[in-house]
């Protein structure tokens, strides 16, 4: 058994409460069991699979349109809207396109109006992988700007290339 609710002390305390005195700022722990927390009116958020709260994220932006959602399915991985919505996760990297309309709020209220991914990189992993993330960028941007011919745009992005490299001479 952990720690006894200080409270009661009898069961087992699983809600863990910091108080911050206002006066001057000194911290109290409180450690108390959930039945003892109700009764001070601590209130705590029921944990739910992030499946069921993506299903009904899911449903409460389709609305309507579920139905044409529902028949959708990727041709390349057989994911179907329908498995989505039931497990929130989808198959391969081309879901994103093919449920493109019904999952591109989700993704921009999930990440603040973002629907390109902007991640971290571990600190064990040090700085030279974010290095090496902008060096694949800009190498992906290049092929990008010579295959449409856009040659001002590949010689900025060369440049930038050679000095992310330590070629900028």
């Amino acid at each position: 058994m952990g720690i006894l609710c200080q409270s009661c002390k009898n069961a087992e305390a699983t809600v863990h409460v910091t108080d911050i005195a206002p006066s001057n700022g000194e911290k109290r722990e409180r450690h108390l069991c959930e039945g003892c927390a109700e009764e001070e009116g601590i209130t705590m958020k029921q944990h739910e699979p992030i499946n069921t709260i993506l299903a009904k994220f899911v449903e409460q932006k389709v609305g309507g349109s579920a139905e044409e959602a529902a028949k959708l399915t990727c041709p390349k991985c057989g994911v179907s809207f329908r498995e989505f919505r039931a497990n929130g996760l989808l198959g391969c990297r081309h879901d994103y396109e093919v449920f493109a309309e019904y999952i591109t709020p989700l993704i921009e209220r999930a990440h603040g109006g973002a629907t390109q991914h902007a991640g971290k990189v571990p600190r064990r992993m040090g700085s030279d992988r974010g290095k090496q993330t902008d060096i694949l960028r800009l190498k992906r941007r290049l092929s990008e700007a010579v295959e449409k011919e856009d040659y001002e745009t590949a010689a900025a992005v060369r440049d930038e290339l050679k000095v992310l490299q330590g070629d900028g001479n």
